[in-house]
């Protein structure tokens, strides 16, 4: 599958260049196989944005190569499946089951 991106909000500025860092919201889902399940939210409390530098494989596939293609501003929904988020070893302290396809709401707060 790879990725799936669906706009829930136009962006208005500009995109992000690999190499460089971005800034996200971002709230994931699929916490034990259930994409109506959040794990993580930047938008917690006690949390943050979200800083990294995109196309350099910091993140998931699913973030660098959907990221990289939205606007300052926009808020898109990123459908990941296993390969593009964390595989076969999933990420057992969020809850994440290994080949978990997972959901990711992202807004594009800046890019430098």
């Amino acid at each position: 599958m790879g990725l799936e991106k669906e706009v829930l909000r136009p962006g208005t500025g500009p995109k992000p260049v690999a190499g460089r860092n971005v800034t996200v919201h971002c709230t994931g889902f699929g916490k034990n196989n259930d994409l109506s399940q959040k794990f993580w939210s930047t938008k917690d409390p006690g949390q943050k944005p979200f800083t990294f530098k995109i196309g350099q494989g910091a993140v998931i596939k699913g973030w660098d190569e959907g990221v990289l293609g939205m606007q300052v501003g926009e808020v898109a929904r990123l459908r990941c499946s296993p390969d593009y988020a964390y595989g076969s070893g999933g990420f057992p302290a969020w809850g994440i089951q290994p080949n978990s396809v997972l959901v990711f709401e992202i807004e594009v707060l800046s890019t430098e």
